[in-house]
């Protein structure tokens, strides 16, 4: 390994691509606001925590304008997206449009959305949250899942991706 300058935008550049070469799933992580809105985004760092009790990991901006409404939720899903579900992944994950409009929802625990046709879904109770500098780290308990058996869609290299035999 070579010495790395630990600043600048040279540096978080190439920081993020070498983090890039870990391959990743694509979650969309939904919830709704006081007001009952449903609200969604693409998150692909999601994690296992523990078995027991289960728990979950994932991180969000500092300055998305969603962050205190996710904060402040008591309950949120984790859908793990299948190959077939590029659409959705850039549907949440842009800033633009009724991330909603035009989708079937089944309703899970707390009134949260589920997106149908995803490998897993993973019900949450919002339980500890922590500063991880310029992101909010959720760990939650989950209270409820489901899957299927369909292949994930997957991140590697700043693309999407699938899994191959």
């Amino acid at each position: 390994m070579t010495q790395q300058t630990l600043s600048g935008e040279d540096f978080s550049r190439r920081f993020r691509n070498a983090l890039g070469m870990f391959a990743t799933g694509i979650t969309v992580v939904t919830t709704r606001t006081p007001a009952g809105e449903p609200i969604g985004l693409t998150v692909n760092s999601f994690n296992s925590v523990s078995l027991d009790p289960p728990l979950i990991v994932w991180s969000l901006a500092n300055d998305l304008p969603s962050r205190p409404l996710f904060e402040g939720c008591e309950y949120y899903a984790i859908n793990v997206l299948a190959e077939d579900q590029m659409e959705l992944s850039q549907r949440f994950a842009s800033r633009n449009g009724e991330r909603f409009a035009g989708l079937e929802v089944e309703v899970g625990q707390g009134g949260v959305p589920l997106l149908k046709g995803c490998c897993a879904r993973f019900v949450c109770r919002n339980t500890v949250r922590h500063d991880g500098g310029d992101h909010i780290v959720f760990i939650s308990e989950v209270v409820d899942f489901d899957r299927e058996e369909r292949l994930p869609l997957l991140y590697f290299g700043g693309a999407y991706r699938r899994v191959a035999d």
